[in-house]
């Protein structure tokens, strides 16, 4: 078996392998290796120099006893795959799901989540997003953490358990989109500068800089897309979700991301199956999905916190940080229509303009990713509270008609579609007591500007933490507070079925998009084509008078409260009670 490891640094490099030590052999582009006459999975680790503590590959595929231990052999080529007439998902008229495997089920493992893959089903999912599952240090962790890219996290299950999780997720029809984080290194179990130029000067949020441009980056962002690679390929994922992509500071003539969407292209073609590559960007800044051709880093997608951020205050009146900006209901109306709410406007929040405009002319409206609730703008909040405990349950399903009857490529959070309780809190499981109180005290810190209370911030150490953020199942049934999670998650099915037969609300123009608001009445008509999808967000009950085509249309679904369309001799009114929400449908053609 061959082993090698790209380490510049040492002088000397020697292979720990089944517990003999064997020396290895440097070529003058720093890669050391040697063959050895071992099979099967075997235990094995590098020691540098004269370092009597051996340490983990920067590409190990297995970390049996954590990111501190050996690492431990795995050939993804020995998992008998039956997705053989897979042909992939896209993400254009998808519905995504994000969840976290440690709080998705009580067990918090990939075989424990493939026996809730029937009910994403039910609700119309297309892709499931997994938050990362790089191996971290500890028991629990949300996966940005991570130190071990290559590594499914043993907490989960392990490699083979990933696979046989995707393997389900395509035989029930669901594509599976892998959050990747490789725009810093978690601050516990980073071993990769005692073998190279891994890092460089500089810092971002999260930790030292990852060198994508200096002295030996090449080998750098080669390790990065190695890793990509890895999961579309040997682990047949359809899609990766880019962390933080703001955060990776990259001068080169050829920026990382346009690098990677050519090999994932070449990949797709190869593979003759969509592979989907989504940025997480703090940017507004349409270059990331814009394609090559046209200056772009050519990539599928990208989230879009300003949607959420509209939708968040026109529900819920919340306007400290940067909720500010979207206070009048016209934020909301900019982003159903131009896809950015800061588009070069000035963000009072960051006190300076902010973001460049989409050219709405040649752009698909799908390439924009968009949630009312997702693992950061609940997590991040200083309980991890979700809208669900400020919300009745219309204003839950107009925030799900925003989202799935919207312009945009709609994502779910775990829960969200039956109105979960649950809160999802941010949380660790450092074993070293100065990472304890370094994340503690950097939480509070983070919530500042928020002007959030510190006094209600969760220890994100205690296991209480945790243990809380875990999916209520239970709440799914009928009898549970009322029927109000089991009428939610109706409506949920029933959105997601009107989106599988309508087309219009797929339709990726944003042409085929208009919206009037009103600030007195707190009403918002949006029109999907002639579809109409009309909310009322105000305290009182509102009437509509519908023109042209709507003129005798179609109620094809309502919220809680009963919205009406009341007919007279040529003339429609739709009612709508307060909180309440319809699509009402042109009247067929003769």
């Amino acid at each position: 078996m061959l082993f090698e490891v790209w380490a510049p640094r040492p002088e000397r490099v020697r292979l720990l392998v089944d517990g003999a030590t064997v020396s290895m052999e440097r070529d003058d582009d720093g890669w050391w290796r040697v063959d050895v006459p071992v099979a099967g999975e075997v235990d094995y680790g590098f020691l540098l120099d004269d370092d009597p503590t051996p340490r983990p590959d920067p590409r190990s595929r297995r970390q049996p006893d954590g990111v501190h231990g050996l690492s431990r052999t795995y050939d993804p080529a020995t998992f008998a795959w039956t997705d053989a007439g897979w042909t992939g998902r896209q993400l254009p008229g998808s519905v995504v799901y994000e969840l976290h495997l440690g709080t998705f089920t009580p067990d918090g493992t990939l075989d424990a989540a493939v026996e809730r893959l029937d009910h994403l089903v039910s609700i119309g999912v297309d892709l499931v997003e997994l938050l990362p599952v790089n191996s971290f240090n500890g028991t629990h962790n949300w996966g940005y953490d991570g130190v071990g890219w290559f590594a499914v996290s043993e907490t989960y299950g392990g490699p083979a358990a990933y696979q046989r999780f995707v393997d389900a997720c395509h035989a029930r029809g669901l594509g599976v989109v892998q959050d990747v984080v490789h725009n810093h290194l978690g601050p516990s179990g980073n071993y990769l500068p005692l073998f190279g130029p891994y890092l460089k000067d500089g810092r971002n949020t999260w930790g030292d800089l990852v060198n994508l441009d200096g002295e030996g980056s090449a080998e750098v962002r080669r390790l990065i897309l190695d890793n990509a690679l890895m999961f579309l390929r040997d682990y047949h994922v359809d899609g990766l979700r880019l962390d933080a992509v703001h955060a990776l500071h990259d001068s080169s003539e050829v920026h990382l991301l346009e690098e990677l969407a050519v090999e994932v292209d070449a990949l797709s073609a190869h593979q003759r199956r969509p592979l989907s590559l989504i940025a997480e960007s703090d940017l507004n800044d349409p270059v990331m999905f814009r394609p090559r051709e046209a200056g772009g880093h050519g990539l599928t997608a990208q989230w879009s916190d300003d949607f959420h951020h509209a939708v968040h205050v026109a529900l819920t009146g919340e306007t400290t940080g940067y909720y500010a900006d979207f206070e009048p209901l016209t934020a909301l109306q900019k982003v159903l229509t131009r896809g950015f709410f800061h588009d070069g406007t000035w963000s009072s929040f960051r006190e300076r303009e902010h973001g460049v405009p989409i050219d709405l002319e040649h752009t698909a409206t799908w390439r924009l990713v968009v949630a009312s609730q997702n693992h950061d703008q609940i997590g991040n909040r200083a309980r991890g509270d979700r809208i669900t405990e400020v919300l009745d349950e219309d204003q839950l399903m107009c925030a799900a008609l925003l989202t799935m009857a919207g312009p945009f490529t709609p994502m779910l959070f775990q829960g969200e579609e039956w109105a979960a309780s649950t809160p999802f809190a941010f949380f660790t499981s450092h074993p070293e007591p100065e990472l304890d109180r370094a994340t503690a005290e950097g939480r509070l810190a983070e919530f500042e500007k928020m002007g959030w209370d510190p006094a209600v911030v969760p220890d994100p150490q205690h296991p209480q933490t945790f243990l809380a953020s875990k999916l209520d199942w239970s709440e799914t049934d009928p009898d549970r507070d009322g029927g109000r999670h089991a009428r939610v998650l109706d409506f949920y099915r029933a959105l997601a079925a009107l989106r599988r037969t309508r087309p219009e609300l797929t339709d990726p123009s944003f042409a085929a998009v208009r919206c009037e608001v009103d600030e007195a009445s707190r009403l918002v008509l949006l029109w999907r084509r002639d579809t109409l999808v009309a909310l009322n967000l105000g305290d009182d009950t509102a009437q509509v008078p519908l023109t042209g085509a709507l003129v005798g249309g179609r109620l094809l679904l309502g919220t809680t409260a009963g919205p009406r369309l009341d007919t007279a001799p040529g003339a429609t009114t739709l009612v709508l009670p307060p909180h309440a929400a319809a699509v009402v449908a042109p009247r067929p053609r003769p």
